[in-house]
Parts: structure tokens; sequence; C-alpha cells
């Protein structure tokens, strides 16, 4: 067999979902490189158009701490040892401040480049991590889709059936990117990090994407490669990814993408980064982005994930911790899209399934709630404060209610930005619109 696909066609390893990431590669980088052939059909696409980066805060963040109602004597009464101060925060107005762990977006809010969305989320809303994750990817809160809202964007929006429309840093398909025809594609091998440090050992590789993918991973020092250290996490055997089958090791080796790496390799070498990026997991991914957007990648939404939101117990210090990770990948991200010349085309949404509790619990945490407040930046974003701050006087057992149903901020970007001309496909009707962004 001459081929990988060959290869691919002639055996039962050609059944497996999971090397349709390699064909992916030759497909999109064969139109990369052929200027008169053009697999990317879409009338926009990310070479030249509009980017939306959905930027996931997973595990619940407390809006209430992030975005301060500090004038309000019910919030300090609620929370006596986790509460804000003034000292703690970067004034915003009169009334609200946003946590200090956040100098650069304290900034942008100020100066142009980034707006908040307050007390954003959506009906009879439901505590569970689980429902309510696919709610808010679904866009349905009766939690009866079974595609996304960002599928039901590639299906209906984007003419052609070019796989790399969305791109996805999970191990696994983000709910959101479920679509009857293109479901994007979400990359889940180690040989797609490896540009990162200019190539290595696979065993190597396999390991730094354990790590990049593990929100609150250990990183230790492992052997430098080219002058970079791959981060491995404590307990990993190299070689082998957790949770990974004899079938999968046996296609990951057999099927070796190493083709496709230096495709790769040969598309993020035209963009060589002076920016320096944390060795976090939020901003490691937000640097493989901006690399395939400096090489000319099609794609209109890339999703990342920063996790570790859950702040049951002890919460100031690891939200703050948390906040200032966000804060720093962002401005780094921003940072090298504006060397890059491509900044004004990004734009960068967060979303958390859920905020937390007014009051604070006994472990000095805080429990699962509703509403919270969502993240838009870039230098479209218009920016500044959106929608109205819930009122702590008037409490949902213990919840602030939501002012903004999230629908609207899809809808204000889905139109605005990434110019669909009618969002009732993707979102099952129209929604009051934000002034989010500058078209």
């Amino acid at each position: 067999m001459k081929t990988r696909r060959e290869f691919l066609r002639a055996t039962m390893l050609g059944a497996s979902a999971t090397w349709t990431l390699p064909m992916f590669i030759d497909r999109t980088f064969a139109s990369l490189h052929d200027a008169s052939k053009d697999l990317a059909v879409q009338g926009a696409t990310g070479r030249e158009d509009t980017i939306l980066v959905v930027l996931q805060l997973a595990g619940g963040n407390d809006g209430l701490n992030t975005l301060v109602p500090f004038q309000d004597d019910v919030y300090h009464r609620a929370r006596p040892r986790i509460a804000k101060k003034q000292k703690d925060l970067i004034r915003l107005d009169d009334q609200l401040g946003l946590n200090r762990a956040m100098p650069w977006l304290g900034a942008q809010l100020k100066e142009g480049g980034a707006g908040i969305i307050q007390g954003v989320g959506y009906p009879n809303p439901n505590r569970s991590h689980f429902v309510s994750t696919s709610i808010w990817e679904t866009a349905d809160p009766e939690n009866r889709s079974n595609t996304g809202w960002l599928g039901r964007y590639f299906d209906n929006a984007c003419q052609g059936d070019d796989p790399a429309i969305g791109i996805s840093f999970n191990r696994s398909q983000p709910q959101s990117f479920g679509a009857r025809r293109n479901p994007g594609v979400s990359i889940s091998t180690p040989e797609l990090y490896r540009w990162l440090h200019g190539g290595g050992d696979e065993d190597m590789a396999a390991g730094f994407f354990n790590a990049l993918n593990q929100p609150e991973a250990r990183l230790c020092d492992a052997a430098p490669v080219d002058g970079a250290s791959i981060a491995m996490p404590a307990g990993c055997e190299p070689g082998v990814i957790a949770g990974e089958s004899n079938l999968e090791f046996l296609e990951r080796v057999a099927l070796d993408a190493r083709v496709s790496s230096r495709k790769i390799l040969e598309l993020a070498g035209r963009h060589r980064t002076r920016v320096r990026y944390d060795s976090t997991p939020v901003a490691r991914n937000l640097n493989l982005v901006s690399r395939m957007i400096a090489g000319g990648m099609p794609t209109r939404v890339y999703y990342v994930s920063h996790g570790g939101f859950d702040t049951h117990n002890n919460q100031n210090n690891s939200h703050d911790r948390l906040l200032g990770q966000l804060d720093g990948a962002l401005k780094s991200f921003f940072t090298d899209l504006r060397e890059q010349g491509n900044d004004k085309r990004v734009v960068v949404m967060t979303f958390s399934e859920f905020g937390r509790r007014v009051a604070e619990n006994a472990s000095a945490g805080t429990d699962h709630g509703k509403a919270s407040c969502m993240f838009v930046v870039g230098p479209a974003a218009n920016p500044g404060l959106h929608g109205t701050h819930p009122s702590l006087a008037d409490l949902d057992a213990g919840d602030i209610t939501h002012t903004v149903d999230f629908r609207s901020v899809y809808a204000s970007l889905l139109e605005d930005w990434l110019r669909v001309p009618d969002v009732r496909p993707i979102l099952g009707k129209p929604f009051p619109k934000l002034p989010l962004v500058r078209a």
C-alpha cells in the first residue's frame, strides 16, 4: 500500500472516526498550497474574514467576584470572607469593579477592546454542570436538541463542507459543534501539538498533549526540545495517552501522521511570534490558535476551554489565579494577533455554564448558582458594560436572576460579527441584540 489513505480504505482501522483528523489536514493543506483549487467554498473564510474564538470557563465562573458590586451591602453581608473590597478591584463605575487579577482586561474595558455582558443566563436555569453546559452548547433551554448552535451555524450559514470551518482544542467534540452535515474538527492527537516546540519526540508530544488539556494539571519540566521544555504531568507514562485503547494506540502508531505534521510545521513556520505565552493550558491553546490564524487556516470558529471554576472550597486564591491566567492568555493572544495584523478580525467570547450562589458556603467557597457575566474581547468589541446588573435584593432561591438571555449574545455575534443573515435556523427564533461589536 503506497499511501496512508489506501491503508485506511483497506483495513479495519479505516472505519474509526479517530482518523478523520489526518484526512482533514490533507484536504485543508491541499487547499492552502493550491490557490487554484479552493476546497473552502463557503463565501467567507477565516483567511480573510472575521473569526470567533469561543472560550469556555468550565466549572461555573463566579460572576459576582469577577464583576463585583462593591457598593452593595447585600454582597458584603452574604460573603463575609470572600467578598472583594475596593482595593481588590479595577473600578469601572460608581457601583461595579473588575477583579484586580485581570489588569489587561480592565484596561481594555476602559480604552476599547473588551466588553462585559452582565447577568447572562436563561429561563428556568439548571444547576447541573452537565445539563446546563448542554443547554449553553445547544442554545436550547429545553435540552432537547441533538445539534449544537455552532454546528447549526456550520450547516446553515457556511456553504460547502470544508471540515476546517470550526476547530476545537478539546479532547472530545464540544456539543456546540454537533451538526447534521459538518461538525467541524476536534483536535485530539498529540502530533498536532509538536510544532509548538519545533518538533520533537513523539512520546514527549503525547505527554505534552495530556498535560495541555488538564485544566488544573501540575506542570513539571521534562527534557528540553529545541530550547523549549515540554510539560509532562505527574504520573504520565510517556507514549501513552490517558484513556487510550489498544486499538487507538495502534491507529496512532500505524497511521503515522508525520506527513501531516510536516505540513503543519511548514504552515506554522510562516509566523515566528516574539510574544511570550504563559505555560498554562489556556495560553498554550490560544498560542496554537494564533499560529493557525497566522498560517491562513480557513477556520471561522475556534473553541478552547479554561477549566477549574467549580470553586466550592477556599475560593479566593483559586478564583483569582484562574482569572489571572485568563487575563494573561488573552493579553498574549491579542498582542500576537496585532503583530500579525490579524487582531481586528478576531473576537473572543467567554461563557460558563452558570454562576455561583450569592452567599458563600461553610468552606469559604460558593456553590452552583444561575446567572453570571460574559466577556467579549477584541479591538472590534464595544467597550464597557452591556445589559443590567442583576439586583441582589431580588433573589430566586438564593440566586441572582438573569437580565440577559445568552441567546441574545449568540444572536448579536452571529449577525454582527459572523454576518449571518437569519439566526432563526440556528437559534430557533430572533432574539434582542446587544451592541457588542463594531462590524
